[in-house]
């Protein structure tokens, strides 16, 4: 199914030569499929359900990229794009009331390597105060620590005040700070991985 989508997307894009402003469905997807998967994860999307949610993006994209007029960067629209995915995804998880693993099982490590240890669980740890953020909280935050969007740009996205934006950027960070303390992990070992 994946591989037919991935021909379909690449044919379609392969008909519409790109000009020096547009993007074709086949570029978008390389130079963006990281940044997709990256962003659906940190807005709520379980590991399991991100192949499916990304491949629902590049969709959109594909439905809608004739529309897309440049008046924002790719990736802003983009963004918005996984927002709206990432919360329909969350709703339809939570009617099916199904529980999944957040993580799959490590794999044994040798004693040495204790600090990757530390850090894949405070990033587990992340992930799940994440989860537990309010969703207008949780954009936010993703969108300034970890997508390293201006205060602007995010207000712009999340169409609220610029005030209204720092504030639930204060509120997530408090939150998760007080998460962290209780779980006993150190936000000095909360790597995020780009």
């Amino acid at each position: 199914m994946a591989e037919h989508l991935w021909r379909v997307l690449m044919t379609a894009s392969a008909k519409t030569p790109p000009t020096a402003t547009r993007w074709s469905v086949g570029q978008v997807v390389r130079a963006h499929a990281g940044y997709v998967g990256r962003t659906l994860r940190y807005l709520g999307v379980a590991e399991a359900d991100l192949d499916d949610a990304c491949q629902e993006v590049f969709l959109v994209v594909h439905r809608r990229l004739s529309e897309f007029e440049g008046r924002a960067s790719i990736t802003t629209w983009l963004y918005a794009i996984c927002l709206r995915v990432a919360s329909a995804h969350r709703r339809r998880t939570a009617q099916r009331r199904e529980s999944t693993m957040h993580e799959p099982p490590d794999r044994p490590t040798g004693p040495t390597q204790e600090h990757v240890i530390r850090r894949q669980d405070a990033r587990s740890q992340l992930q799940k105060l994440l989860a537990d953020l309010d969703e207008d909280q949780r954009v936010v935050f993703v969108l300034f620590e970890i997508e390293e969007r201006s205060m602007t740009e995010i207000a712009e996205l999340a169409g609220c005040p610029l005030q209204t934006a720092y504030y639930r950027l204060h509120a997530a960070r408090k939150q998760l700070e007080k998460g962290l303390r209780r779980s006993g992990v150190a936000p000095s070992d909360v790597v995020v991985p780009s």
